[in-house]
């Protein structure tokens, strides 16, 4: 599957310098608002500590990570949701994306103006959330328009939706996200065919001013407070020096952030939290003599796994055999590990696991 992180944000917050940095790309940069206008798009290899310990191991042809994607959406002003600066297309490319890395800024600059006058992190998120939550209101008030007429003529499934519509539109009128609520997989907007703007989930990015240490004791701790009020998860990071750490040479970036004394980039961080709000597990396949990273999301049955890689591996499906990554890496090789009776074998119920190594058997 492929999985899409929109940049969101206020405008001047950050999100061109962090998408130049996540993907090595060179989206424009400037000190005013709305540098960018159509969202900039780059995918992101996913370094697996796991996958050059398999590649060691098998000395496959080809080793073949698995991606995620980015888009670096438009920065959003008040009154969005009614048109305002570049609402419209901000708000539809939201809906296009897997989840939000919502990019606050955490950091004062006299040559980066800030829309609103000072930098304020949680006011900013505020800005955004309601911007989200208004329009939100209006894609379910119209869609409730249309579903009423049909429970009134008797349509079983028309009265079932405006259940859930009424129960959205609640939450919503509230101050909610629909991500907040917990919803069970038969009640999410998803379900139904309706995509909601706060249904998605969120990971706050924090981006801290260079020679700010990543814990910034306050405008990141304020983030992180109100993040925790969603359950949610905080990145912090100078997206600044991100940027200029892509421009080097892999003994020269690490050198650099031993000497500033940077333990882990924002790529990596991105990355682990983002798997984790999706709830996405790896899983790798050697067949033909290539190593490759698959990405699915938990839970995901064997044949529907296989169907990641060929839509008829799914139809055709038969079993699996399967040994954990590391377990395979301790046996030297796969006849090692056959020999040693660790490859086992699994049928259509099987969920695969996070760091199997699968091969699938598939009929003629």
């Amino acid at each position: 599957m492929g999985t899409k992180l929109g940049l969101v944000g206020l405008p001047n917050a950050g999100k061109s310098t962090l998408f130049n940095a996540l993907t090595a790309a060179h989206a424009a940069v400037a000190p005013y608002p709305f540098t960018t206008t159509d969202p900039n798009v780059g995918v992101a290899q996913v370094e697996d500590p796991r996958l050059v310990a398999l590649a060691a191991c098998l000395s496959p042809e080809r080793v073949i990570p698995t991606s995620i994607e980015f888009v670096d959406i438009a920065g959003l002003v008040q009154g969005a949701h009614q048109g305002e600066g570049l609402g419209n297309q901000f708000l539809s490319h939201i809906l296009g994306v897997d989840a939000l890395l919502h990019v606050v800024r955490c950091f004062a600059d006299d040559h980066v103006a800030h829309p609103m006058g000072a930098v304020d992190p949680v006011r900013d998120i505020e800005v955004v959330t309601t911007e989200l939550l208004l329009k939100d209101v209006e894609i379910v008030e119209r869609r409730a328009e249309k579903e009423r007429k049909l429970a009134k003529g008797g349509d079983a499934r028309a009265v079932q939706l405006m259940e859930r519509l009424d129960a959205w539109s609640a939450a919503l009128s509230a101050g909610k996200p629909i991500r907040s609520l917990g919803l069970p997989a038969e009640h999410h907007p998803s379900t139904f065919g309706i995509g909601l703007l706060t249904s998605k989930p969120v990971l706050y990015a924090a981006n801290i001013g260079e020679g700010q240490g990543r814990d910034s004791p306050t405008l990141v701790e304020a983030v992180r407070a109100l993040a925790a009020t969603e359950a949610a998860e905080v990145v912090a990071f100078c997206a600044k020096l991100e940027a200029e750490l892509t421009e080097l040479e892999a003994a020269d970036r690490a050198a650099m952030m031993r000497e500033l004394g940077v333990a882990d980039s924002a790529l990596p961080q991105v990355i682990r939290r983002g798997y984790a709000l999706l709830r996405l597990v790896t899983f790798f396949t050697t067949a033909s003599k290539i190593l490759q990273a698959w990405t699915v999301p938990q839970g995901t049955k064997a044949p529907q796994a296989a169907g990641t890689i060929h839509t008829d591996f799914e139809r055709k499906f038969i079993r699996a055999e399967i040994i954990q990554a590391d377990a395979l890496v301790r046996c030297g090789s796969e006849a090692n590990a056959r020999a040693q009776g660790l490859l086992r074998l699994e049928g259509k119920e099987y969920a695969v696991q996070d760091g199997d190594v699968v091969h699938f058997k598939v009929g003629q």
